[in-house]
């Protein structure tokens, strides 16, 4: 392990106050010397994932190949160079065992990205196989609190693989991103209504992490009304509205030539916060969770739903109206989901 410790001097009781009341946490990020691993470390040895108050150890996994070490080396080297006082060592590895060895969280990053030419079918494949040996080491060495957030793409249908993969641990310990969804959506709506961000509230993505996922404008609250009542050009929510948020990755790749890494990393740090701190009270936040039925979505599924938590176990908040446009929206994508978890069926054990 390598040691990390900050040198820049501070105030000893704010230190003890602050960084000494809570044992370090154990976190592992696979792809951690990648894109999105690069930019989400620093956000989390900062405490924007788990708080302020919450030392960490992390554990940087990497595929075994030497250019992919040397490079996590140096990120391993960026992060001493930061002194950050709550990171409290750092485990670099290409080894899933000792990757996941102990870990209270993990964070399943690195997934190989869809190619020219490659169908769907062929990416859940490749990446399929990735997720089960994840989620066997996972099972086989993690501490009996984990807790697993899958981002790398197709996060909700590679979660589901990594649950099923992972004897042992319940179901409800697997999440699915789909904050980015919900910051790409909460922004739009803001922007049309020239309200600030913080103005929209109980917005919820339901569904896939895809061009399929449905942000539900109608139950989504700007300064405490509904947002038809805010924005009344239904065909512009109905319509331009959706596909922005729907094909927003898209549009950053065609913008930058890259994908959206930053964002992503930032709604990886959003998703913990939130799993791990109380929801304010009325409001709800987006993420994949096993499925157990709720609004008629098949059993078993990695499904996006409005969540509520208490800091320790979360909720799938229930009663939400739908109307016919919104059952429809959610259908077609608890049907991609369905056809997706049909591609893996031999990554599933029974």
């Amino acid at each position: 392990m390598r040691n990390t410790c900050f040198k820049t001097p501070i105030n000893s009781y704010w230190v003890t106050k602050y960084f000494m009341s809570k044992p370090p946490i154990r976190i592992a990020i696979t792809g951690a010397a990648g894109q999105i691993g690069y930019s989400l470390l620093f956000r989390i040895a900062s405490g924007a994932a788990f708080g302020p108050d919450q030392p960490v150890i992390l554990h940087l996994i990497e595929i075994p190949d030497e250019k992919a070490m040397a490079a996590l080396n140096g990120v391993c080297m960026e992060l001493d160079d930061c002194a950050f006082p709550l990171l409290k060592g750092l485990v670099p590895t290409s080894n899933l065992d000792e990757g996941f060895k102990g870990v209270n969280w993990a964070l399943l990053v690195g997934a190989v990205p869809r190619k020219a030419g490659m169908e769907r079918k062929d990416l859940l494949g490749i990446n399929g196989k990735i997720f089960t040996g994840q989620g066997n080491a996972i099972a086989k060495n993690a501490a009996s609190d984990i807790r697993v957030l899958v981002v790398g793409n197709p996060c909700n249908t590679n979660s589901l693989i990594a649950a099923n993969n992972a004897p042992g641990v319940p179901k409800n310990r697997f999440f699915a991103m789909t904050a980015l969804d919900e910051n790409r959506a909460k922004t739009q709506l803001a922007q049309k209504a020239s309200v600030d961000v913080t103005a929209v509230t109980n917005l919820a993505i339901w569904g896939n992490h895809s061009a399929t996922m449905y942000p539900d404008f109608f139950n989504t609250k700007i300064n405490g009304r509904p947002v038809p009542e805010v924005i009344s050009h239904r065909e512009w929510l109905e319509k331009d509205f959706i596909a922005t948020v729907q094909q927003r990755g898209a549009a950053i790749i065609k913008a930058r030539g890259l994908s959206s890494a930053a964002s992503a990393a930032n709604a990886a740090c959003n998703t913990v916060y939130k799993l791990t701190h109380p929801t304010p009270a009325g409001d709800w936040f987006s993420v994949g969770v096993h499925s157990d039925g709720s609004y008629g979505i098949e059993k078993g599924l990695i499904f996006s739903y409005p969540i509520r938590s208490n800091g320790k176990d979360f909720e799938i908040v229930q009663g939400v109206p739908l109307n016919d446009f919104s059952k429809a929206k959610i259908a077609a994508t608890e049907a991609e989901l369905k056809e997706e978890k049909s591609l893996v069926g031999d990554l599933l054990p029974k």
